[in-house]
């Protein structure tokens, strides 16, 4: 079976040379397009004709012509070639933008980062970019190129910058505000289902912060990221803690409605982390540079 594949394939450079003499109907012009010179081109022709034992060309005064197997053979392979170019130029395309990757908690991703993408893009439009979901349980399985993380700050390989406060407010939906309040004190919240975002500690550290001094139980479900929570706060299972900054158009719409000012800072925020061992492709840092452009009015929050 490979010999006889060997025996059809037809050399390569005598077809292409075919292919832009056909083309172009001129020996001249085809020469001209594959850097050759005419005698070259009249060889490689030659070649062609020998391997298909079929004659291609023929004199027409001093112009050398397709033959009717000619014409007939240059419309079965241009299709050919029509592929091969198209495909080249998307290759070639491709490897021209500055592919990035990105990994980010989904909350992030969806109440900050993808609403504003948009406008990144617009100004760099050689720049193509993945979005993945950063594994917040272990970072360590992290390979994008910039990651958005959520925590202290350290993480071995990677040199971070503070992009975003994390500290969370008081939030709920406005049937559960008219089902169960007014909300008056922040002690009225502690009678009422909430919602727990990754750790039920929270809620009860927010009371005591607020002054609440003795918290009971705290009921209600308990959710492990905090678009899930967003999610359930939305319909209605309870108040949240959440980030105001990442839930703003709900908070602009009405959707929900932020019930104290009083916030709760654990110590852990938003940072902007770039790999340390390997360098930054140069579309990675104009998005780096651009996230913290962004963020400069969110860092001291």
């Amino acid at each position: 079976m490979k010999n006889i594949e060997r025996f059809n394939d037809p050399p390569l450079r005598a077809l292409r040379a075919f292919e832009a003499f056909a083309r172009h109907a001129s020996v001249t012009a085809a020469a001209a397009e594959l850097d050759i010179t005419p005698s070259a081109v009249s060889h490689q022709l030659q070649l062609l004709e020998s391997f298909l034992q079929t004659p291609l060309t023929a004199r027409a005064g001093r112009a050398l012509a397709l033959t009717d197997e000619g014409r007939d053979y240059y419309r079965s392979i241009s299709t050919a070639f029509s592929v091969l170019r198209s495909a080249t130029g998307f290759v070639r395309d491709r490897s021209s933008r500055r592919q990035i990757t990105i990994s980010l908690i989904p909350l992030f991703g969806m109440g900050w980062f993808i609403p504003r993408l948009h406008d990144f893009l617009a100004a760099n439009d050689d720049v193509d970019v993945t979005v993945l979901y950063a594994n917040h349980r272990n970072y360590r399985s992290d390979a994008a190129d910039l990651s958005i993380r959520f925590g202290t700050g350290e993480w071995p390989g990677y040199a971070s910058e503070r992009l975003m406060s994390g500290a969370v407010v008081p939030v709920c939906s406005v049937p559960f505000r008219r089902r169960y309040g007014p909300f008056r004190k922040p002690a009225d919240l502690a009678s009422v289902p909430l919602v727990h975002d990754e750790d039920r500690s929270t809620w009860a550290n927010w009371l005591q912060s607020a002054g609440v001094r003795h918290v009971a139980r705290l009921v209600g479900p308990l959710f492990e990221d905090g678009q899930l929570t967003l999610s359930a706060t939305r319909a209605s299972l309870g108040a949240a803690l959440l980030r105001a900054p990442l839930i703003a158009r709900e908070l602009e719409s009405g959707d929900l409605v932020k019930l104290f000012d009083q916030e709760l800072d654990d110590g852990r925020h938003y940072y902007l982390c770039r790999r340390l061992d390997t360098d930054q492709p140069e579309g990675a840092q104009r998005l780096a540079a651009w996230l913290s452009e962004q963020m400069k009015d969110k860092r001291t929050r």
